[in-house]
């Protein structure tokens, strides 16, 4: 009896415990100095949804999308770059950006801030789009619900087509909300905005530009819509101002202090230095500016250090660095084009790396380093500021005027009103993207070059597209997709004899809504190339299905 009593009455004493130590827990766990989230201004969601919305953007776009679209080539662990021997593709941290912007959002109109309400629309949209992009159909009426219950744990997923109709609404309601009087607007923290630092016109000129882009996505599918969408924006830019210069560029930089703030090659916080110097100019890219005597390739890549020069008149084994340059007989250059079939690369100022060349890279134009990711001296690598932590020309670039203006080329090349004609538009984008890279000077003499000078074909207006996005190559991708252009050549050991299309859905998807997974797939569009089964790289989605693009 007096046991049991005891027992009762310790159980009584550690319930009461355990309820006031839970109360003073959470007491404790409310900072003092801090803000309470219920409370807390959309201000302070701004820098993260950009930040993680644009590296997003350059980790695309600096990373493997790079060497699809050949800006550049990797020297080791290179399967995904050079090869596209993709796995896993998760979208987790996709949608892990969204559920913060719409954090933003429903703050921001809670508080009724029109203009931080306006940015979130922005910035939401922009991660939607990227999503159907990359994907194709996506969980979007249902998604970032999570919170009201097991009925969105698993999500349908909504058409690629209804994604982008829904992004573009998302940007005409955020154009009308940035449309005010400057002095309209109240809370606006310019130290949280690092894309524009609380300028209102400039998140304006953003959203409809972003709105443009889609628009020009849809064209080939929705020819009716895009017309109609991109003339309203074009013919009023009163009403819907857009990024037509390189100062208004939706493109902010680092500030290096630390590896968590800097370009993501920087060598400065390791020894090791392999995360720069494995990335090597792509050929394609490098003979393209070459040709066309282009500025850019100083700024993005650095000259060969030392030239390899074939001699006909040495001995079979002759191989001397002599003057700075590497002499070697016939017999040696003959041997190499018949071992790794193709031959060594003799420019004596600048080197790509050929796509998707061979699983061996690291012997590329006979480099005497022979570990992956080693420097090779017969080879461009970037330019060294790709190894610095910070520099006025490193940034992340989201959305460029170069991009507007190529895309109002093509829109007049198509012989709707594009708010001026094909050559103004070209001509203008290879001025913004010069400008963009510290090359206004160059303009003049450039764009009178034999190669760049207007030839009125959409061949032309994509390859300065597709040059001018350099280290955000991305858009360029999408681009390819949607037209063929710039027509480029898959690897001779890439996984498949052309470009993939889209991402794969991820394991998490599979695994934990495969209802929705699974009927998703199966509306994508198998291939000739779509060998390892409908969830592929090179199955098609809505958006190139029935368009004979790229392929």
């Amino acid at each position: 009896m007096y046991t049991t009593i005891n027992k009762i009455s310790l159980v009584i004493m550690l319930f009461a415990l355990l309820t006031y130590s839970c109360k003073n827990l959470t007491d404790m766990n409310i900072n003092p100095n801090g803000v309470d989230p219920a409370n807390a201004s959309p201000n302070l969601l701004m820098a993260t949804v950009i930040t993680s919305t644009g590296g997003t953007v350059l980790g695309l776009g600096y990373g493997d999308i790079a060497g699809v679209m050949q800006h550049t080539q990797k020297d080791g662990w290179s399967s995904g770059h050079n090869n596209y021997d993709w796995s896993d593709q998760t979208w987790s941290g996709n949608y892990g950006i969204l559920r913060n912007a719409q954090e933003m959002l429903v703050k921001s109109k809670a508080s009724n801030l029109d203009f931080q309400t306006g940015v979130a629309l922005v910035l939401k949209a922009y991660n939607f789009g990227l999503i159907a992009d990359l994907w194709g159909d996506a969980p979007y009426s249902q998604a970032l619900k999570g919170e009201q219950g097991s009925a969105f744990f698993q999500p349908v997923f909504d058409p690629q087509k209804d994604i982008y109709l829904g992004v573009i609404a998302m940007l005409d309601s955020a154009n009308t909300l940035l449309s005010k009087n400057v002095s309209e607007y109240k809370e606006i923290n310019s130290s949280q905005d690092i894309l524009y630092a609380g300028d209102v016109t400039k998140w304006r000129k953003f959203a409809n530009s972003l709105a443009l882009r889609y628009y020009l996505r849809i064209s080939a599918k929705e020819p009716a819509v895009a017309q109609a969408g991109i003339e309203k924006i074009a013919g009023q830019p009163a009403n819907y101002p857009l990024i037509l210069d390189a100062a208004d560029d939706a493109a902010y930089g680092f500030v290096g202090l630390g590896s968590g703030d800097s370009w993501p090659t920087t060598n400065q916080f390791s020894t090791d230095q392999s995360n720069f110097t494995r990335i090597k100019m792509c050929s394609t890219l490098v003979k393209k500016l070459e040709n066309l005597n282009d500025p850019r390739l100083a700024v993005w890549a650095a000259k060969v250090k030392i030239p390899l020069v074939v001699d006909p008149t040495k001995a079979d084994n002759y191989d001397q660095i002599v003057g700075g340059k590497r002499i070697i007989s016939q017999k040696i250059a003959n041997d190499y084009q018949t071992k790794y079939g193709l031959p060594l690369d003799l420019d004596q100022n600048y080197v790509g790396y050929p796509p998707a060349w061979s699983t061996f890279v690291f012997f590329y134009n006979l480099s005497p380093n022979l570990n992956q990711g080693d420097a090779n001296p017969h080879a461009s690598q970037l330019n060294d500021i790709y190894a610095t932590s910070a520099n006025p020309l490193l940034k992340v670039r989201m959305l460029s005027a170069a991009e507007i203006r190529f895309s109002l080329a093509e829109v007049a090349l198509k012989g709707w009103n594009a708010g001026g004609t094909a050559a103004a538009h070209y001509n203008a984008g290879v001025k913004a993207s010069l400008d963009a890279w510290g090359l206004g000077a160059s303009y003049s003499t450039y764009i009178a070059s034999a190669g760049v000078v207007y030839d009125g074909t959409l061949s032309q207006i994509m390859g300065q597209k597709w040059i001018a996005s350099w280290t955000a190559a991305a858009e360029s991708w999408f681009d390819f997709r949607r037209t063929g252009l710039p027509a480029l050549v898959s690897g001779p050991v890439a996984k498949r004899a052309v470009l993939p299309v889209r991402f794969m859905y991820g394991n998490n998807e599979l695994l934990y809504n495969p209802d929705n997974s699974k009927t998703a797939i199966a509306k994508l569009q198998a291939t000739t190339y779509s060998t390892d089964g409908q969830n592929s790289n090179w199955t098609k989605p809505w958006l190139l299905q029935g368009t004979n693009k790229p392929w």
